[in-house]
């Protein structure tokens, strides 16, 4: 279901990025696995699960945090937020909906869509998820700042969407996935079901944010100094040095390397994205014994972007690797090996171009950063 959804994702970032509403289906258990209702009511029932993580909202309203929640004590340190389980199920029964924020965080199944996603269409990606009652509305028709993607997982709720070609009103079943364009209004509402849903919002970088950021240094270089006293007695002399500033800005910007600004925007977003290690803690117990046949593989999710770095010389050429939340440099001679991780979804040491003590190191080192992870050790 991964492949297909994120495959689903391209294809409507191509056609519709921006544009009209768009419909689909898929096996309801395909849906199901990134979050059920049974998974629903662990979370919320027997986890120690805290706000902001969850939410109440009803009829458009968000409930106090005190209406479902309570605090601990654990080692002697107080925890705040911790849901009530008993005054949360009461308040879902009264008719108000749970909202799980930030999954992509902490449930695992959606951490590694979001990570798929991600890498897939470029732009910063969240999950959240809704649980409402029979007969229930959790917020009237609204707008989002950012693209949508609906997965109806449970029960059904009918939705009031305005499109260009006027509202529809579908009703949603296990297996419906919409997606909605930025700015689309609508609002949800049950009938004779509870609904959970996901969403998973797609946080658009934009060409605006791109042009800012590459020339945010530039502007950055103008003196940091106040406007002389008397400028509103005298605004063409403030013109005038203005003028100065923004001429310099420009022969400066004449010289700003498109291809240099994108490699700045990639290397952004390539360590900026929070850690993935599922299984992680395996992984370093069993690094150490790595041998020239252990099986790796690369972890779903995680990025792997070589940049070529110049020197004086071969000595000093090295290669950036951006792994989502980090990046690390190597010699350039490793680059033919890195590739040959790249170009693989499972490997094993000997499979690549290095002495077996160079390529055994390299691939500790790739295992402790998360790139890779042990198969067989």
């Amino acid at each position: 279901m991964l492949d297909q959804l994120t495959g689903d994702a391209q294809t409507f970032v191509e056609k519709v990025w921006a544009s009209r509403v768009h419909h689909h289906r898929v096996e309801p258990a395909e849906l199901a696995a990134y979050l059920s209702l049974e998974d629903a009511d662990h979370l919320l029932t027997s986890t120690a699960i805290r706000t902001p993580s969850v939410r109440l909202v009803r009829d458009g309203a968000v409930l106090p945090e005190s209406t479902y929640t309570r605090s601990a004590t654990l080692a002697g340190r107080q925890l705040t937020g911790l849901v009530d389980a008993r005054k949360a199920l009461a308040l879902f029964e009264d008719g108000a909906t749970v909202v799980f924020q930030g999954l992509h965080r902490y449930w695992p199944p959606l951490t590694r869509l979001i990570a798929e996603l991600e890498l897939d269409l470029g732009h910063p990606c969240q999950a959240n998820a809704y649980l409402t009652p029979v007969g229930a509305q959790g917020f009237a028709v609204h707008q989002d700042t950012h693209d949508v993607f609906v997965l109806q997982t449970a029960g059904s709720k009918q939705w009031e969407v305005h499109g260009q070609d006027g509202v529809e009103e579908p009703v949603f079943e296990p297996g419906h996935v919409m997606y909605m364009p930025t700015g689309t209004p609508h609002a949800a509402r049950t009938q004779d079901t509870i609904s959970l849903h996901i969403t998973i919002g797609i946080n658009q970088l934009t060409w605006r944010g791109l042009v800012t950021r590459a020339i945010s240094a530039l502007a950055a270089r103008v003196p940091d100094e106040h406007l002389p006293a008397g400028y509103l007695d005298d605004p063409q002399g403030l013109a005038h040095q203005l003028g100065r500033h923004l001429h310099d800005v420009a022969d400066e910007l004449r010289g700003v390397d498109p291809a240099v600004a994108i490699e700045d925007e990639v290397r952004r977003f390539l360590t900026q994205r929070p850690p993935r290690l599922p299984g992680g803690l395996t992984d370093v117990i069993e690094v150490g014994s790595l041998t020239d046949t252990s099986r790796l593989r690369r972890r779903p999710g995680h990025p792997c972007v070589l940049l070529d770095r110049g020197g004086h010389g071969d000595q000093g050429r090295t290669v950036e690797v951006l792994l989502g939340d980090r990046s690390l440099t190597v010699p350039a001679r490793v680059r033919p090996a890195l590739d040959e991780i790249r170009s693989r979804a499972e490997l094993r040491p000997a499979d690549l171009p290095l002495d077996e003590q160079s390529r055994l190191v390299l691939c500790r080192r790739l295992v402790r950063e998360g790139l890779l992870e042990v198969l067989e050790p």
